[in-house]
């Protein structure tokens, strides 16, 4: 064995020892936290572009402290002690979800405490009887349909004139029969005359609508031809664009009628009713470091493009074309919007339970705690 051959074992068993030492000590600080008594609470998330406050909250950590309450990395990107004045008040531990209705089983199956999903996921789980409030709101828009680059439709128009061509159903991939864009889509293509289904076998409806599972599914069905187009959330159209995989066709806040769609709610930050009873101050600090970190993400838009480019493993150019806007608080119009969102929901049979039957302002206390974040503003 050469001397440079044996240097360099000897380098690369130091480097390992190196890793091993800094992981040990990691979990030992972590475990370290819930010895000295601090509470531990799951939060689930997904790996979207608008979940990026939870993101750049956690990478910025004691940057943020200024704001009075931070995340402070135990072991990053999985946990955190939560501070509030310099002190920590709970061990906060991230959970990666697949999709809104999955954090809302995981809701409803005791799994989580908190969560980041869309609204329209946990207003369906909350019909169903989970005891969960939405406690903040995260974002507006960020929802597309993209199609393969050699399609031939360019805009909404356009799509449904080839849709009501087409001899076959036209199969439309979504990544959970209750997130927000699935829920617009359908709407508007009922709207503009189109029978959809669910129903592989149903050859008489114009849209067959294509229940993917989860979000990382979505652009190699489209890659792949198993779906003619999928609709979802950023960062997925940017990521089809960055890739040269497919084009965006419409934002869906451009569908008629023109001006109705824009502004519309998507993510909310949701807490059990267990957490908001046994710990209110943790919801409490978890909420105003979201809004704050809300503020500073408009602001901050390239410094935020990075950071979730990052954290999500997408092109930088794909998170820097990202076009939501992350919210600091409840507005009035935000819960008017919701309130659609119900009738839509309620309207396509999705309520069984609580909120079937029922408009916004009789069930408010059903579905929001306003003590958190604050009554809505005008």
């Amino acid at each position: 064995m050469t001397a440079s051959n044996t240097r360099r074992k000897r380098l690369s068993a130091l480097v390992f020892t190196a890793l091993c030492a800094l992981l040990l000590a990691s979990v030992a600080l972590a475990s370290s936290a819930v010895a000295a008594g601090l509470p531990a609470y799951k939060l689930s998330y997904i790996r979207t572009t608008h979940h990026t406050p939870l993101m750049v909250a956690a990478v910025k950590g004691e940057e943020f402290k200024s704001f009075g309450t931070y995340l402070k990395p135990l072991i990053p990107r999985e946990k955190y002690e939560l501070m509030v004045d310099g002190k920590p008040i709970a061990v906060i531990d991230l959970v990666l979800s697949k999709s809104g209705s999955e954090s809302a089983t995981m809701f409803a199956q005791g799994q989580i405490d908190l969560a980041m999903a869309s609204v329209t996921a946990i207003m369906a789980g909350i019909d169903k009887g989970t005891k969960m409030h939405i406690v903040a709101p995260l974002q507006t828009e960020g929802m597309a349909l993209v199609a393969p680059k050699d399609a031939k439709y360019t805009d909404f128009a356009s799509f449904i004139a080839f849709v009501k061509a087409s001899k076959l159903p036209v199969k439309i991939g979504y990544h959970s029969p209750t997130s927000a864009p699935k829920i617009l889509l359908e709407r508007a293509l009922k709207e503009a005359g189109l029978s959809v289904t669910e129903n592989p076998n149903d050859y008489k409806a114009k849209v067959l609508l294509a229940d993917l599972k989860e979000t990382s599914n979505m652009l190699p069905a489209l890659a792949t031809r198993q779906v003619e187009a999928i609709v979802g959330p950023s960062p997925f159209p940017e990521v089809a664009v960055s890739k040269g995989a497919g084009k965006v066709v419409f934002d869906l806040r451009d569908m008629p009628p023109k001006g109705f769609w824009h502004d519309f709610p998507c993510c909310v930050v949701a807490a059990s009713d267990a957490i908001i009873k046994a710990d209110p101050k943790v919801v409490k600090a978890l909420v105003d470091l979201t809004l704050k970190t809300n503020t500073w993400c408009n602001t901050n838009r390239a410094e935020v493009a990075k950071i979730s480019a990052d954290w999500i493993g997408i092109d930088l150019a794909a998170a820097q074309n990202s076009t939501l806007v992350f919210l600091p608080g409840f507005t009035q119009a935000w819960v008017r919007w919701a309130g659609v969102y119900m009738d839509l929901l309620d309207g396509m049979g999705n309520f069984k339970g609580s909120l079937k039957g029922k408009k916004i302002d009789e069930v408010k206390p059903l579905l929001f705690d306003f003590s958190f974040a604050g009554q809505p503003k005008k």
